[in-house]
């Protein structure tokens, strides 16, 4: 059984940075993409960025420039640098694994969340 950890969330000013981590253990036959979401209060959970195996990554408009994902296969890990955080950027960040646990069995991971608020 895959299980997910977050790490890195709190509390920071705006203009500010964090850097959120992801660490999987437990194996997967293979992995098709890691991820970041996030949900704010009375909103739905959004996807903020991700990196596909062989697809590259992919970033919400609302954070494109500012956020950056990166992945450790060797260390099943994945990272989120924000920088330029703003207000609205508060949230539950989520990670996010999706893969294969045989040739056709496929399966979605989440980690337990972070919150992330930015603040004055």
């Amino acid at each position: 059984q895959v299980q997910l950890v977050e790490s890195g969330g709190g509390l920071v000013q705006p203009g500010g940075s964090l850097r959120l981590s992801c660490t999987a253990s437990g194996s997967i036959f293979r992995i098709v993409a890691m991820g970041w979401y996030r949900q704010a209060p009375g909103k739905e959970r959004e996807l903020v960025a991700s990196i596909s195996v062989g697809h590259g990554t992919d970033y919400a408009d609302s954070v494109r420039g500012r956020f950056t994902i990166s992945n450790d296969i060797g260390m099943n890990a994945w990272y989120l640098q924000m920088n330029r955080l703003k207000p609205e950027d508060s949230a539950v960040y989520y990670c996010n694994l999706r893969g294969y646990v045989d040739y056709t069995t496929h399966q979605e991971y989440w980690g337990q969340g972070t919150h992330v608020t930015v603040s004055s």
